[in-house]
């Protein structure tokens, strides 16, 4: 760090944080980034089957463990988060989905600002996508965050993607044009057989600037506010605590389940829980890790009666094979991400909006800790609810900043989340029993043959429904008389002023799919909220 004060500090440099931090450098003005975790300079990062390695990774990830869940036989998953520069965007798994457009209605309502509505957004979308196949009205080309088609499909995902349509979905080329409805090839946020995370795209470019400083393995303990206004921050990195002033802002981007943590540390959040952990009360903000929604999954197994997907592809004469094709091509089963297909339906309609999300895996997977099946030749067809009615909290363990965070999502505790469940599952061993993936299917592991009740599936649920790595809500949006809203429409915590948040925490309701590009079109609509806030700013000159 140059400075003793920034104009701006961005808490967390993640998907958003990123974004942020470098638009406003752009502007002229002087950033901190504060990111607790380290550099993403891994090649695991870098090529997109890495990332599976990276699941289990402490390095790189948080590992929230949630508290127990009733609806899950009393099991307490973990929800793993990024934890290192490009934070979600660089440990993901790619999928460019934008969701669908009454998504974004839904936080029209929630807010009254009709400029959260898609039609209104689509700009920032197209500005910020630098897509290889499509360049019209709703895709963007030259945009830095790079997004293409999978260079490498294996025979599974193409199966897969036929035998969803003999169930009667159409063929879907493109899953961010119109109706999400479909089955299709997801594209990915990769460039050249690259991942291209928002540090690749944004961060690392803007330090040409000279105008931001990046602290990694910086710990947030919490803002300080004074007289209303957020003064600084005071974070700890090694043994060192510091604080540092912000001049304009201080921005949030912490993430979902770290957002809402550091503004009850902070002393904004409900009153008596703040006063239960020692902390002075600031702000009597209620909505305060409140409203937290994530996306959950529950997988159909099966076993292949050949050599077909990805096993092994990462063992012996494979691996050595594979490697050397990517680092001289850059091509084959290393540009994968492993979820080259899927699908959206609603399972009661097919002509309605998309409530199920599917990913196909070419392989045999399961979260960890949920069983010792032994790896073999398969396919994994997951089923996401994309609207889960069910919510959560994030609430303070204690009032140290080195302690996790209670989190409860919550899951299941809504009765439709089930009954979508048990749909998705009926669709993915319809397409399983389709062709031509049926010809390639010895036998179903889970939930296995036999089972077909709601309630054995139901079982089957709750024992395997696991996270799909999308929190959000935390910090809500919405009308300034609204008693459980954190922020304003502009992002801005209400009755605070230079404190704003740029994150998935701001959501009102999640987004029909993976999350990582609406996240950043939260943080350009940040962008545009600051831009008058850069007037008078430090400029380019650096302080000793």
């Amino acid at each position: 760090m140059t400075r003793k004060a920034y104009d701006y500090i961005v808490v967390g440099g993640g998907t958003s944080g990123s974004y942020i931090a470098a638009k406003m450098a752009e502007q002229g003005a002087s950033v901190l980034v504060l990111e607790a975790g380290g550099s993403d300079r891994n090649p695991l990062i870098q090529m997109p089957a890495g990332y599976v390695k990276l699941l289990n990774a402490a390095r790189y990830m948080w590992f929230f463990q949630s508290v127990r869940q009733e609806q899950l036989n009393g099991r307490t998953p973990v929800i793993p988060s990024g934890r290192v520069i490009g934070g979600g965007s660089s440990v993901n798994a790619m999928v460019y989905i934008r969701g669908q457009s009454t998504d974004y209605d839904r936080w029209v309502e929630a807010t009254g600002d009709e400029s959260w509505r898609y039609e209104r957004l689509l700009p920032l979308f197209r500005a910020i996508e630098g897509n290889n196949r499509f360049n019209d009205d709703l895709h963007g080309s030259e945009g830095p965050m790079k997004v293409s088609d999978p260079l490498h499909v294996n025979e599974l995902s193409r199966a897969y993607v036929q035998a969803a349509q003999a169930t009667g979905l159409p063929f879907k080329a493109d899953f961010n044009r119109g109706q999400q409805t479909g089955a299709g090839f997801f594209q990915l946020n990769t460039h050249n057989g690259r991942r291209c995370s928002a540090a690749d795209a944004f961060l690392y470019p803007a330090t040409k600037t000279g105008l931001i400083d990046i602290s990694s393995g910086s710990l947030v303990h919490r803002v300080r506010i004074e007289n209303g206004r957020a003064k600084s921050v005071i974070f700890s990195r090694g043994n060192a605590v510091t604080e540092i002033e912000a001049q304009k802002e201080v921005v949030l981007c912490a993430g979902a389940i770290a957002t809402p943590k550091i503004l009850m540390l902070s002393g904004i959040g409900p009153q008596q829980h703040l006063k239960a952990h020692g902390i002075d009360v600031v702000l009597d903000r209620a909505g305060v890790g409140e409203n937290l929604q994530d996306h959950t999954e529950v997988p159909v197994l099966a076993f292949c009666n050949g050599k077909y997907g990805y096993f092994g592809q990462d063992k012996g004469w494979n691996q050595i094979r594979n490697g050397l094709q990517y680092l001289l091509f850059k091509s084959g089963p290393v540009t994968s991400n492993g979820v080259e297909a899927g699908s959206f339906f609603d399972p009661d309609d097919f002509s309605n909006d998309a409530k199920i999300q599917q990913f196909c895996i070419p392989s045999v997977y399961l979260d960890r800790g949920t069983t010792d099946l032994k790896p073999s030749y398969g396919v994994t067809i997951n089923s996401c609810v994309l609207r889960p009615a069910s919510r959560g909290t994030v609430r303070l363990n204690s009032g140290r900043a080195d302690e996790q965070p209670l989190v409860n999502p919550n899951y299941l505790s809504d009765s439709e989340d089930l009954r979508l469940s048990i749909a998705g599952l009926r669709q993915a061993r319809r397409v399983l029993n389709s062709a031509p993936l049926k010809h390639m299917v010895d036998r179903e592991i889970f939930p296995g043959t036999g089972k077909d009740t709601d309630e054995e599936l139901a079982k089957h649920v709750r024992a395997f429904v696991k996270t799909v790595y999308h929190p959000v809500g935390t910090a809500r949006m919405g009308r300034e008389d609204d008693p459980n809203a954190v922020v304003t429409s502009d992002l801005k915590v209400m009755g605070v002023e230079g404190l704003r948040i740029g994150d998935t925490s701001a959501m009102p309701n999640i987004i029909s799919g993976n999350t990582n590009s609406t996240t950043l079109v939260i943080a350009a609509k940040a962008v545009e909220a600051m831009a008058g806030t850069v007037t008078g700013a430090m400029g380019s000159k650096r302080a000793g």
